[in-house]
């Protein structure tokens, strides 16, 4: 089962829909839209600050969601795929973004519609990634305008996460 426990006396809200997997763990001021999918090893803790996710987001394998005290909530749009092991922190992710394996988004940053966050890349604090761009490295910076092919992959993706799912069902 998963961890799903209120803070102070704040449970977490998830639609009846979303795929919790057995070994994640949800906490506090947290809101999951539906057909969300949160992976093995994840973590949502909105012990701090309140955290919003909006509908079709999947949260993959080991991403950790927090916020910061008092100044930096969390709010993720819909259609957002968060990777492997992302840390996304204090922040505003708009919709159809993909945040690549090992990314981390830090407080107060606000990424815009389609746009990739590379692997491994460091959007600091405060950073504002544009529309339609791929940014990369450590601190990230704006690389090149996303493809048409990679525009597709940003409306696909949340459907196939919603696909995975249903075979843990």
């Amino acid at each position: 089962m998963p961890l799903i426990l209120p803070v102070e006396g704040t449970y977490p809200v998830i639609e009846s829909d979303c795929f919790i997997a057995d070994n994640a763990t949800v906490v506090g001021d947290v809101r999951l839209g539906k057909h969300c999918s949160v992976w093995f090893n994840a973590v949502i803790r909105g012990d701090v600050n309140r955290i919003r996710i909006g509908t079709y987001t999947n949260i993959q394998d080991g991403a950790v969601i927090h916020c910061t005290y008092r100044t930096a909530p969390t709010i993720v749009g819909n259609f957002v795929n968060i990777g492997h092991n992302a840390v996304v922190h204090g922040c505003e992710l708009k919709d159809r973004i993909l945040v690549g394996m090992g990314a981390i988004v830090m407080d107060h940053a606000v990424v815009e519609d389609y746009v990739i966050i590379a692997a491994g890349a460091v959007v600091l604090s405060g950073t504002h990634c544009e529309s339609g761009y791929l940014y990369a490295g450590v601190p990230a910076r704006k690389v090149k305008p996303i493809t048409p092919e990679q525009r597709v992959m940003l409306d696909e993706l949340p459907d196939r996460y919603v696909m995975y799912s249903e075979w843990f069902s």
